[in-house]
């Protein structure tokens, strides 16, 4: 077995360790590293060919999955079963993403819940954080073929906006792929590393870091100050960027066309084709003043001044998170000195020429945008190799720490090599009407069942006032101090009922210890990634046929014979597939039973609004 040379006070690595930093983006992903000679950040190609790899992967009709530039490939042909933009999927429910749903060209499933998003190709079921593992594999594998040597550390970058379950979501797909994530980093911080912005001792600056992909866009305000990188502020939108401005391409030639969402909902090639073009009139417009094509029987046609006036208003959303980042940050435009530039599409002529008219100063975009966030995580992950003594690195924990959720699996609130001090708090709810408790159990590692876990602690949470299931909202903080001391706080918001414990992380751990914990989550992430989404399906198929039946026994005079009977072999399908079934199956069912019960329950929702508008009361049935 390998082992991992690993500062436990640190969390830097061994100088002989070779760290890759990764930029997972929306459109493309790449892999850069701190070249052995001339010490300098270089994104990783094969000779004359491109440093990017596309975010795309196709599912062949055997089994064979594709990804990058030979995946791209079908997007036109075989749309169904080729995902684009599942970084936009990251951490998302399918209520985030519903207004957008008709964006994308495969099957994003509509269960009608607050649950992540699920992905169907042909009768098989993918979280976004697969298919973002699919796409880190490819990396790793394409790194490891040029630089001839194994690789099996990381530093992955995410948008500044991203939420914790964006991020730890991030983090499982890079352990999915058999990387060892060393840290997840701001994009728009990897991108002022590139840039060498506050290597100099004594350099002291404020920063406006202007990041616009394919899929998000962030901006932060950034302090540097003697080699530390501050974040004052960050605002921004995590469905905003280049694949809106390709939207907006292609619904002014749907409207010059007289061509309808349903024409197009049901004729996906014709969909993808014009996406297709739409990004490339999107890039000809950088260069040219007219783009003229052909798709079909449709003539293609747009200039850069009617492509300006369509996104003038997306660039002017860009601008407002501006006002609100430095209106956070307490800075005026006059304090800024830099403005780096970020992302594909920052090369869009009107996107440069608006972000520097708002900051009054000309922007910083000599690096190339596609490359500049990879290329900083390299510097990063230098940093952690103990190789750059230009930047601080601060304290931070070796090992993850989380609670214990339904179906024993670990549900991480603070991720290892997190920088302490540190606070996080998340919100969880009752399963059971009338439940008065809650046992909280407390781990440490890496695994993603809590029995792989080291068990720290566990306490009751008790005198929850009786509440039907999902009402209560319980608050679980983690803070750990500059001692490396957690305290654990949970507090049930509606009554004001809390408990607190302190805790000793890393008590008891040796350094191989340690070792051995963050090995294992890499030699078994496949299986316990399955586990864990086997048992996420069977959680959801048991809610499932709760509520449905639930609804049913109360509904029942309001619905047909064969609905019932529909319903019960459904429901009884779906509890013999919870038991025995896998997890493809048991998606399957569930996605049955919510097609099978979605007609009568708007039906019965549609009559309850009559009722309420007619100035009837309405049943508790409804």
């Amino acid at each position: 077995m390998a082992k991992i040379g690993i500062n436990i006070a640190t969390g830097s690595l061994q100088q002989e360790e070779m760290i890759v930093g990764i930029d997972l983006g929306t459109t493309n992903s790449l892999v850069a590293i701190i070249h052995p000679e001339s010490k300098k950040p270089v994104a990783l190609k094969e000779h004359n060919s491109s440093s990017l790899v596309p975010s795309i992967i196709h599912f062949g009709e055997h089994g064979d999955v594709t990804v990058g530039d030979e995946a791209r490939k079908f997007l036109v042909n075989d749309p169904a079963n080729t995902i684009f933009s599942a970084k936009r999927l990251m951490g998302k429910s399918y209520d985030d993403i519903r207004n957008n749903a008709s964006f994308f060209t495969y099957k994003v499933i509509d269960d009608n819940t607050d649950s992540l998003v699920k992905i169907q190709v042909g009768d098989k079921f993918y979280s976004p954080i697969e298919l973002s593992a699919f796409i880190l594999r490819e990396l790793k594998s394409r790194a490891e073929h040029i630089l001839k040597t194994p690789v099996s550390k990381a530093v992955i970058t995410v948008p500044a906006y991203f939420n914790d379950a964006q991020r730890q979501a991030t983090r499982d797909a890079g352990k999915l792929a058999g990387l060892d994530v060393l840290r997840i980093i701001n994009e728009p911080t990897a991108a002022s590393l590139a840039y060498g912005l506050g290597v100099k001792g004594d350099e002291e600056k404020v920063i406006a870091v202007y990041d616009l992909g394919g899929g998000t866009f962030d901006i932060s305000i950034l302090r540097i100050s003697n080699g530390i990188f501050e974040v004052l502020s960050t605002n921004g939108d995590t469905y905003l960027g280049g694949d809106d401005f390709d939207r907006e391409i292609v619904q002014n030639w749907m409207k010059e066309h007289d061509i309808s969402s349903e024409q197009l909902n049901s004729n996906k090639e014709l969909m993808q084709q014009l996406r297709l073009k739409a990004e490339e009139a999107k890039k000809h417009l950088g260069k040219q003043d007219v783009y003229i094509s052909n798709v079909d029987d449709y003539q293609l046609q747009i200039t850069a001044a009617e492509f300006e006036k369509l996104i003038q208003p997306l660039v002017k959303k860009t601008l407002v998170a501006c006002e609100n980042a430095l209106k956070d940050a307490g800075f005026s435009v006059a304090g800024i000195q830099e403005i780096v530039m970020v992302g594909g599409s920052t090369r869009v002529n009107l996107v440069k020429q608006e972000v520097s008219r708002f900051f009054g100063k000309p922007v910083h975009a000599e690096l190339d945008p596609d490359e500049v966030v990879a290329l900083g995580a390299a510097v990063q992950a230098d940093i952690l190799a103990g190789n750059n003594k230009d930047f601080l690195l601060l304290d931070i924990t070796p090992l993850s720490l989380g609670v214990e959720t339904m179906g024993g699996l670990m549900d991480v609130l603070i991720p290892r090599n997190s920088k302490i001090p540190t606070r996080v708090a998340r919100q969880y709810t009752t399963q059971k009407d009338g439940q008065s408790g809650i046992k909280i159990a407390v781990y440490q590692g890496e695994r993603d069942l809590v029995k792989d876990n080291r068990k720290l602690a566990s306490f009751d949470l008790t005198g929850i006032p009786a509440m039907p299931a999902g009402l209560p909202k319980v608050e679980l903080s983690f803070m750990i101090n500059a001692d490396g001391i957690l305290v654990v706080k949970a507090k049930e918001l509606r009554s004001g009922v809390e408990q607190v414990i302190q805790v000793k992380p890393q008590y008891g751990l040796t350094d191989e210890e340690v070792e051995t914990m963050l090995m294992d989550s890499i030699l078994h992430a496949k299986e316990d990634i399955a586990t864990r989404a086997l048992v996420e399906a069977q959680t959801e198929a048991r809610q499932l046929i709760d509520s449905t039946a639930t609804f049913v026994e109360k509904n029942k005079i309001h619905l047909t014979a064969d609905e019932m009977t529909n319903t019960a072999d459904a429901i009884e399908k779906l509890s013999a597939l919870v038991e025995s079934g896998t997890k493809d199956q048991i998606q399957a069912q569930i996605e049955l039973l919510n097609e099978l019960s979605k007609p009568y329950a708007e039906r019965l929702m549609d009559l309850a609004i009559q009722r309420a508008i007619s100035g009837k009361n309405i049943t508790d049935n409804f």
